[in-house]
């Protein structure tokens, strides 16, 4: 299965809609990577509230994405964890360390542009084109 990835200004919106194969989260990591290096995306918005569970490999992918997207430069955040799934991860000792949550995608988007905004970035509605001179 393959994850869209929607742009939203400079942040990009993943919303994951079924459990992913192993080879379909690296799949997606691999994607998700090369959109936020070739659209010079500022944030992203994970939206995981369809997961019913969040097996380890799952976890640490999102972890992993989440580092590598800051490297980028990109603020990641998780929306929409479960309550199952946050009790199976905290269970596991699995939990998302390297992203940060909130409740729904309205208050990620939130979040993320706050972060931005702090960080002295451009304007999440300049074009990455234009210098801003």
């Amino acid at each position: 299965m393959k994850v869209a990835i929607p742009r939203l200004g400079r942040i990009l919106l993943v919303s994951i809609q079924q459990d992913l194969s192993d080879d379909a989260a690296l799949e997606f990591q691999s994607n998700l990577l090369k959109t936020i290096a070739k659209s010079e995306a500022l944030g992203v918005a994970m939206d995981i509230s369809a997961l019913d569970v969040v097996d380890s490999f799952m976890a640490r992918m999102i972890n992993d994405t989440a580092c590598m997207a800051r490297l980028l430069g990109a603020e990641v955040i998780v929306c929409g964890t479960q309550p199952c799934v946050a009790y199976t991860l905290v269970e596991m000792g699995r939990g998302l360390f390297g992203a940060d949550c909130t409740f729904n995608l309205e208050e990620g988007l939130k979040t993320l542009k706050q972060r931005i905004a702090s960080r002295g970035d451009r304007s999440l509605t300049e074009d990455s084109d234009h210098d801003g001179a």
